[in-house]
């Protein structure tokens, strides 16, 4: 009788509280809260349980609430390794939320023989060949694309137009560019093979690269070798902070370059710690900025004051609206398979490979991923900082503008 109490009050507590779930889905977040790229970490990880929560409070997947294992691995591989093992031996996930290239990459071989979907923040272009890492998948454009569409708008929004260049147009000159990041780093070298290979295709004369610590605060020495090249253009392909050392270095010691940067250097913080040196850059971002007026903006501001009101809006970044783009992805992959009766690893990486122009709003170009393609997109925005904010310079089709390329040559690096 009194088991039979307790059972009734437990479910009256239940019902009284909101959802009674039936089920629960589990799901892994490897996170960098303590290491060299924490200074978009942090914001990233806000993101995931807000939008883990959103989608909790909005029916979960199918009736089944998402429980979320979320750790720090301080940006080192065997850690990520060993977190990885705890997700799949321990917590039992279903799928798997990465954080850097170099673990991913590392784990790319393990997770394709588990047979566990991971669908991380590295969008490096090695991930997205279903040949080599069939149950990986990114989110945003990839790196490689992402720096060929910079450069490219840079040639044909600023080289070609700008007054400042009409000279050096007029006797033939060739742009030239250099290339700031830290060599030993698999995210901040991933797109440089991409890089020149667009800078030769474009009629660019490329300068030695500078390696750059992603926790650099002083990057003198690597500006001023670069001075001597004269350079009309810099691309930047570190996290935030350092990036933001390097551009007001230029700035200070008179560089004289214009500046594009990869889309984990490009956020608010950079017009916060670069201040006026800022002004005029050229960066990718995936998706909107934090607060802009898309389509489930409203939602992210709402989660962010409920679920995490010690943090001021003005204190969050484009990383948050990240999260959310992928955990409402991964929500979305995990409702198609369990609808087709197979939420586990291989039925999951079938339902991604079923998305065609899917958006979940949130400023995110449309994306198709396919059984032979996990790239999720060609078209890629480009923004430039004006008066402290982002404005929208141009979106670029890679795959319109370079079809041969885009599925022959570029794939897979």
């Amino acid at each position: 009788m009194r088991r039979l109490a307790l059972g009734m009050l437990t479910l009256a507590l239940l019902l009284l509280g909101g959802t009674a779930w039936a089920q629960e889905v589990k799901l892994g977040s490897l996170n960098d809260l303590t290491g060299p790229t924490s200074d978009v970490g942090k914001d990233i990880a806000l993101g995931i349980r807000e939008a883990v929560q959103y989608v909790n409070d909005t029916g979960g997947i199918n009736g089944k609430k998402i429980r979320l294992f979320l750790y720090d691995y301080g940006y080192r591989v065997p850690e990520a390794i060993t977190t990885y093992k705890r997700f799949r031996d321990f917590d039992r996930v279903v799928g798997v939320l990465g954080w850097g290239t170099g673990d991913t990459e590392a784990l790319s071989p393990t997770v394709g023989k588990d047979r566990l979907p991971y669908l991380s923040h590295s969008f490096a272009a090695k991930l997205t060949d279903p040949k080599t890492a069939p149950y990986n998948f990114v989110y945003g454009t990839d790196y490689s694309s992402n720096a060929r569409a910079a450069m490219t708008v840079w040639v044909e929004e600023v080289w070609m137009k700008d007054p400042r260049f009409r000279e050096a147009r007029a006797k033939g000159e060739k742009p030239r560019i250099v290339m700031f990041y830290a060599f030993p780093v698999p995210y901040s070298s991933a797109p440089i093979k991409a890089l020149k290979n667009h800078a030769e295709l474009l009629g660019f004369e490329v300068g030695a690269d500078q390696d750059v610590s992603l926790v650099a605060l002083d990057t003198k020495s690597q500006v001023l070798a670069a001075k001597g090249f004269k350079p009309h253009l810099a691309w930047h392909g570190n996290t935030t902070m350092s990036v933001a050392a390097t551009i007001k270095d230029a700035h200070a010691l008179g560089l004289g370059a214009d500046h594009i940067v990869n889309n984990w250097g490009y956020d608010e913080n950079l017009v916060r710690l670069a201040g006026p040196a800022a002004e005029g850059v050229m960066g990718i971002a995936v998706n909107a900025f934090y607060g802009d007026k898309v389509p489930l903006m409203e939602k992210v501001l709402e989660y962010g004051k409920k679920v995490n009101p010690g943090v001021p809006p003005e204190a969050r970044m484009i990383r948050t609206v990240q999260s959310w783009v992928q955990v409402l992805m991964m929500a979305e992959a995990m409702k198609r398979a369990d609808r087709a009766g197979k939420l586990n690893g291989p039925g999951l990486k079938e339902a991604f490979e079923t998305f065609r122009d899917w958006t979940p709003g949130l400023g995110r170009p449309p994306i198709t991923l396919s059984p032979t393609d996990h790239r999720p997109g060609s078209v890629i925005p480009i923004y430039r900082i004006k008066a402290g904010k982002f404005e929208l310079v141009k979106q670029v089709d890679l795959k319109a503008k370079w079809p041969k390329q885009w599925d022959g040559e570029w794939f897979g690096y």
